[in-house]
């Protein structure tokens, strides 16, 4: 069980083989991470972070500060998913008056669409090279694992940035680096790393026009209440033999299940663990 959202660091497959019960506290930190994602957005757009570092250093250097400032109003900003965090984030945005995209495997409502005046995309890249901004708010399965990949990235608009807050290993870690030093993206915001904790000398630490936080978007204080009260339901419903509710499945009865059939994708995305061994020798 993860106390939290997030079932990727299970091998979801040999859980579906073995029929091992696979669940997480669906909608624990949803908005948490949401509004995380908002504020790394405006971070990288308004060049945040390099001008509060000016001010650390007792300087007034308005223009450095600015010369890589925009605005956010009248770009477009796309979402891969539009579940729970996605179209949290969504909602969030439209009042900034943004152009709004998404793609998912699962449509929204014609009505949803609408209200958001959010364009769907059959596919990430048809939405990626539209995009002034993208937020990566799907999880890690077999079909997501290192699809922000050269390839992609070089497809997107030059100067485009890209926020990450769900999984590492769904971007190519060096390709990324690459495109901030090239230009081809002006910023990249990422709260999850691959491996975790990451090594010192991960190259996201020290790589240009970063927002990198240390996987806390989910955490915060009102979030873990909620990962609190989620878990002990979940603990409860199993030592009781009662059903868990179809929100927190991942798997169930050798197969995906609940949320997990809605989101995920049968197979195993826990490779690279050898990176995690030797950031633990080090």
């Amino acid at each position: 069980m993860t106390a939290g959202i997030g079932s990727d660091h299970v091998d979801l497959q040999a859980a579906i083989e073995r029929k091992i019960t696979v669940a997480e506290v669906t909608y624990c930190n949803s908005i948490s991470v949401a509004e995380h994602v908002v504020m790394m957005i405006l971070g990288l757009v308004r060049n945040y972070l390099p001008s509060h570092e000016w001010v650390k250093k007792g300087g007034w250097n308005i223009a450095d500060c600015v010369e890589r400032a925009y605005d956010l109003e009248a770009m477009n900003v796309g979402t891969v998913a539009a579940g729970r965090i996605g179209a949290a984030v969504l909602r969030r945005l439209k009042p900034f008056d943004v152009k709004l995209h998404y793609t998912d495997r699962h449509r929204l409502p014609l009505d949803v669409e609408k209200e958001l005046g959010a364009t769907w995309h059959p596919n990430v890249e048809s939405m990626a090279k539209v995009c002034d901004v993208v937020t990566i708010n799907c999880p890690l399965h077999p079909e997501t694992e290192n699809l922000f990949n050269e390839q992609l990235i070089a497809k997107m608009k030059r100067g485009a940035y890209i926020v990450n807050t769900a999984r590492g290993k769904i971007v190519d870690r060096d390709a990324i680096v690459r495109a901030l030093e090239s230009g081809q993206l002006a910023g990249y915001a990422g709260d999850v790393w691959f491996p975790q904790p990451a090594p010192r000398d991960h190259p996201w630490r020290t790589m240009p026009h970063n927002g990198m936080t240390p996987h806390i978007s989910g955490t915060t204080l009102s979030a873990q209440a909620r990962y609190a009260a989620g878990t002990r339901e979940i603990l409860e419903c199993w030592f009781e033999k009662r059903q868990i509710r179809d929100e927190y499945l991942i798997v169930d009865g050798g197969k995906l299940a609940g949320v997990g059939a809605h989101s995920y994708s049968a197979g195993n995305a826990t490779s690279g663990s050898e990176e995690a061994a030797r950031f633990k020798a080090a």
